[in-house]
């Protein structure tokens, strides 16, 4: 629709009320303004902001839906940086329509949602703010797209919005996930492509919390006519949960399930093929006709019990299992490792890019064990952590008397220790420029010059080098030498973040079984670990598991001992930050630091208390 003043606007939602309007009278938008007028005796001319919820309001509010809000923030943001440009903002609101969790398109954007209180806290229910995006999603349980004068009242006029529901793993309503835009030069059709991106990642949030909840149980996606839908069952094929489409397509109740049913009198197939972790199979209806092919995922605790056994004594050792371990199940990591087996005895110079706390020193030492230097020298330096004026020195090495301060009898710089072997040049980004050049001509001529040197030193060499930043970018602009970096870029492998990760489950119940093999996680605890986006990556679990590991009490590790810092979240203001702290400090004194008592005070949960108490480093007297 064009852009109406608000008189106009208005008599046009009261002419669909009389069926007047020339306009599709049994379309959504249409039915929900009549429902807005006669059901929620609403004004479409009412002026003024929607209700918003004050901090603690909203605090206690989310409360119920902490875990799912920390499972979804990865997917949330993912979402936010896709729309960003197209002045998007994302929101996560609970099935009231409370808006629990927010991410603001750029400034300029931003200002105008902050303006008209389009945030977390506010309440978007039809009932209240008519026709939209959000509520009328709700009300109607469908995802829905409503551009600008589609908005029930006049003032929405210039937001255009796009949601689809959200479902929990036993079907039941759960909130939604909101997309707005402010942009007026929005068209309709970029607008539909939003919602479909929108419905493609709730998809893959409600495929999250279902998992999560049923990560102890078999799960089968299975096609049908409106997508694909999940079905958990156990060891003794009983179904134990079904989505909310596979309850479509399959006709499941919650009585059904709660009896527990068996599988077999739905679908059929070879279940000893899926024994094998994520196996595809042929699945038949129960009356043996075809219906399509599953994915059998197998539960986490069997995980373990399906990794191949460990080879004889007597059998030859891959020397590529330490690789191969690294790569776990990631498309991605199986895909460069087969690449490098190929490359095993070449000398080829490997380029390794990743995140900070990736494991790229890790990944390098397994490159390493697989190649035919692996009896000799693996030396590593760290080009970041070396001061400038060291680096020359550390790397090429001198000989007696180079310079003030050298040792009596000289040394031997690192490349000259690799001989035979491999060099990892850890943050090569950093590498000054100088000795860019000095590098290069050691690749080129397979001799160094130490300081001080009559001549030089023949040396055999295999380079890894390692980088968090774009060499390519770097190289364009001038801050890296263009040369250079296509002598390191032999095989260039990309390592993910632990977030970004195919097998992340499998990495953190493997590190938690290596830093706290005698502690057991509780399923509160295992939640906030598989959501927790780890910007520290491999070595901020390690540490977080490794202390857990010490203060967990009686071999169970809780949420209470994981110390995994607020990221990607919205942060108070410091003032509001300190009048939490303030509270639960006087609630704390009053009831003698009894945690659970103080908790009831403050209508928190417990582990919510814990939490805070931790994150605040406030003292207790327990």
């Amino acid at each position: 629709m064009a852009s109406l003043s608000a008189s106009n606007h208005v008599a046009r939602v009261l002419s669909v009320a009389n069926h007047v309007a020339d306009v599709d009278a049994e379309s959504r938008i249409a039915t929900s303004w009549r429902r807005c007028l006669i059901s929620h005796k609403l004004d479409p001319a009412r002026q003024g902001p929607p209700q918003t919820l004050t901090e603690a309001e909203v605090r206690h509010v989310a409360e119920p839906m902490e875990g799912t809000i920390r499972l979804l923030t990865p997917e949330l943001d993912d979402l936010a940086r896709v729309l960003r440009d197209a002045g998007y903002c994302v929101n996560l609101a609970d099935a009231n329509a409370t808006m629990l969790f927010s991410r603001l398109p750029g400034e300029a954007d931003a200002r105008m949602f902050m303006d008209w209180k389009i945030y977390t806290g506010s309440n978007f229910a039809e009932a209240f703010e008519g026709t939209n995006g959000l509520g009328t999603a709700l009300a109607e349980q469908k995802p829905i797209l409503v551009h600008r004068d589609e908005h029930f009242r006049a003032q929405w006029h210039m937001f255009s919005c796009a949601v689809a529901p959200l479902f929990d793993h036993a079907g039941r309503l759960a909130g939604a996930v909101n997309i707005t835009s402010c942009r007026e030069d929005l068209e309709r059709a970029a607008h539909q492509l939003a919602l479909a991106v929108t419905m493609e990642a709730t998809r893959r949030m409600e495929g999250a919390i279902f998992r999560g909840h049923f990560r102890n149980a078999w799960i089968a996606t299975v096609p049908g006519d409106g997508g694909s839908g999940l079905l958990a069952y156990d060891d003794d094929r009983r179904i134990v949960g079904a989505c909310r489409s596979a309850r479509a397509l399959l006709g499941l109740t919650d009585g059904m399930i709660a009896s527990g049913i068996d599988l077999s009198r739905y679908i059929k197939f070879d279940h000893h093929a899926a024994r094998n972790a994520d196996q595809i199979v042929e699945l038949r209806r129960a009356d043996g006709s075809p219906l399509g092919r599953a994915q059998i995922a197998p539960p986490l605790r069997a995980r373990s019990s399906m990794r191949p056994p460990a080879p004889r004594r007597d059998a030859p050792v891959d020397r590529f299992d330490a690789l191969h371990r690294l790569a776990g199940r990631d498309p991605g990591l199986i895909r460069s490792v087969k690449r490098l087996r190929s490359i095993g005895d070449h000398n080829l110079p490997v380029l390794l890019h990743g995140e900070t706390g990736v494991g790229k020193d890790v990944f390098a030492r397994a490159i390493h064990a697989g190649s035919n230097r692996s009896r000799n020298n693996y030396v590593a330096l760290n080009c970041a952590a070396m001061p400038e004026s060291l680096i020359d020195a550390e790397l090429f090495g001198y000989e007696a008397g180079a310079f003030t301060g050298a040792r009596r009898d000289g040394s031997k710089g690192l490349i000259v220790q690799a001989d035979g072997g491999t060099l990892f040049l850890d943050e090569i980004g950093d590498m000054p420029i100088a000795l860019q050049t000095r590098l290069l001509r050691v690749l080129e001529n397979r001799e160094v010059w130490p300081l001080g040197a009559l001549k030089p030193l023949p040396v055999d060499i295999r380079l890894i080098s390692a980088t968090h930043r774009d060499l390519g970018r770097m190289a364009e602009q001038g801050a890296f030498r263009a040369d250079l970096y296509f002598r390191l870029r032999g095989m260039e492998v990309r390592l993910p973040a632990l977030r970004e990760r195919a097998d992340r489950d499998d990495v953190i119940h493997q590190i938690a079984s290596e830093e706290a093999p005698n502690c057991s996680l509780s399923d509160e605890a295992w939640a906030l670990l598989s959501a927790y986006p780890y910007p520290g990556n491999m070595r901020q679990l390690r540490h977080v598991l490794r202390l857990a590991g010490c203060t967990a009490e009686d071999g169970v590790i809780t949420d209470a001992d994981l110390d995994l810092p607020p990221f990607g979240g919205r942060t108070a203001e410091p003032d509001l930050e300190a009048a939490e702290r303030a509270t639960i400090v006087e609630a704390l004194r009053k009831h003698g630091g009894r945690v659970t008592e103080a908790a009831r005070a403050l209508k928190l949960s417990r582990a919510t208390l814990y939490r805070k108490i931790k994150q605040m480093k406030i003292e207790t007297a327990q």
